[in-house]
């Protein structure tokens, strides 16, 4: 028999989010709910095929992201949604074989690890541990009474006054051992207004059938339950502060904490810079030494040590080797890279490129599916003309290149080492080593043509010379 399994219950409506997306894949930052309680579980020790989710109303949803996202842990459906009762009975056959069992809300996201570690420990103490808090307004909550080795829970329309005042009250968390929970699992009923079953009642089953019962004290915010927009809001605050928090003890620079936004997922080193207004979203790694400038936002990027993002950069799926340089106001994006030394600046968006070492694209340039070698310096205005209206087409420009500025290349097409393009020009064929690619029209001047211009706008007699 296996030690310990973790059933999280994510089969409610949660009509009061008043969204088409499910209660539990409603983000806290940008991952949804559950996740947060599934990483809880398995930073506290427990393994994936000891945890299962419980799903219901838009499961389908739910157990898509789960599938995708944590593929080991178990999936199981409650068609109907009969109550907290109904849904632990539903789950029989997954935790009937282990020892303990812990159940967890699937919206309560804020439990740290090491409170469902200590909670583990706690709980082999009694039949049954419910998990509590102490309320700074209790109100309508279900009030904790003890009685020497035990406790029940009163509800608040069944107390009387004094019972009324008391401020710890029940968080609808669990933890059990199994063989104490299958001896009153069936006894639970559904003598109430909702016809529900109600978890509740296995607290009063066990103190009838001189089981032990107890309480486990968490801090409130750690407790708490996410049920419209506005609790999801503030759960999503303290979620922030906490990452914000850790990353400053590890010695990053936060200039203005109250408008950065870092990640779960995303891991920083010491002696980064964050300017105000810095958003930090997926898998991104930020290394040693990294300034991030004010309105810059990476998804997903990897940045080297000591890489400058001057401000308003956007980053995206992209890399950024040592002592590269980005920005302002940037796009680089789709698997692009710059290498060490280079530099993306003003205006420019990189798609899928890759900008060699020593390399710069000052200003105003779009550079799709490229690949530049060592020390190229475009001039403003350069393109690749990388789509066909069918393909994506490439470029690829060699070391030591000098791109004039206003260039466009016809891709597919090539420019070999220590070549270069006159500005204006449009290039659709390889530029051999060395040589200078002039694609251009030639210049005609119609004389006086500005003064005949004028002339006829002025007097309106005659079109001026050379106008048809």
């Amino acid at each position: 028999m296996k030690d310990l399994c973790v059933l999280i219950m994510a089969a409610g409506k949660g009509t009061r989010m008043k969204s088409a997306v499910p209660k539990v894949l409603q983000p806290i930052l940008d991952r949804p709910i559950i996740d947060y309680v599934i990483n809880n579980s398995l930073s506290a020790g427990v393994s994936r095929e000891d945890i299962c989710v419980l799903v219901g109303s838009g499961g389908e949803l739910v157990e898509s992201h789960l599938r995708n996202t944590f593929p080991d842990i178990k999936i199981l459906w409650q068609h109907e949604q009969l109550g907290t009762g109904h849904a632990v009975k539903t789950a029989l056959e997954f935790w009937q074989n282990y020892e303990s069992l812990i159940v967890l809300n699937g919206d309560v996201p804020l439990m740290k690890p090491d409170s469902l570690k200590n909670l583990i420990s706690a709980s082999k103490q009694n039949d049954c541990t419910v998990i509590t808090f102490m309320a700074e307004n209790p109100g309508s909550y279900g009030r904790i009474l003890h009685d020497r080795h035990k406790i029940s829970i009163i509800e608040f329309k069944d107390a009387n006054e004094e019972q009324r005042k008391i401020h710890e009250v029940n968080a609808g968390c669990y933890a059990f051992k199994v063989e104490s929970l299958k001896k009153i699992i069936n006894l639970i009923k559904n003598d109430n207004a909702q016809k529900e079953y109600y978890l509740t009642d296995a607290l009063g089953l066990m103190n009838e059938n001189n089981l032990s019962t107890g309480a486990f004290i968490l801090p409130e915010e750690e407790t708490q339950g996410i049920n419209t927009q506005s609790e999801l809001a503030k759960a999503s605050k303290v979620m922030r502060e906490r990452i914000l928090t850790r990353w400053l003890n590890e010695g990053v620079r936060i200039l203005d904490p109250e408008t950065v936004y870092i990640s779960p997922d995303s891991e920083l080193s010491s002696d980064v810079v964050i300017m105000p207004n810095v958003q930090i979203w997926g898998k991104s790694k930020i290394s040693k030494g990294v300034y991030i400038g004010s309105g810059s936002i990476l998804k997903n990027a990897v940045i080297h040590e000591n890489v400058n993002i001057i401000a308003y950069a956007f980053i995206e799926n992209s890399e950024l080797k040592e002592n590269s340089k980005a920005g302002p106001f940037c796009y680089i994006r789709d698997n692009s890279c710059l290498e060490k030394n280079s530099f993306a600046g003003k205006f420019v968006e990189l798609k899928n490129s890759r900008i060699g070492e020593n390399s710069k694209v000052p200003h105003l340039s779009y550079f799709g599916d490229a690949t530049l070698g060592h020390d190229v310096n475009i001039g403003a205005g350069s393109i690749t003309c990388n789509y066909d209206g069918v393909h994506k087409n490439k470029t690829f420009i060699g070391d030591n290149c000098f791109i004039g500025s206003d260039t466009m290349f016809v891709a597919p097409v090539e420019v070999e080492n220590n070549a270069a393009t006159a500005a204006g020009s449009v290039i659709t064929q390889k530029i051999p080593e060395n040589a200078l690619g002039v694609g251009r029209a030639r210049q005609t001047n119609i004389k006086d043509w500005s003064l005949n211009y004028k002339n006829f706008h002025v007097n309106k007699t005659s079109k001026p010379e050379g106008e048809k």
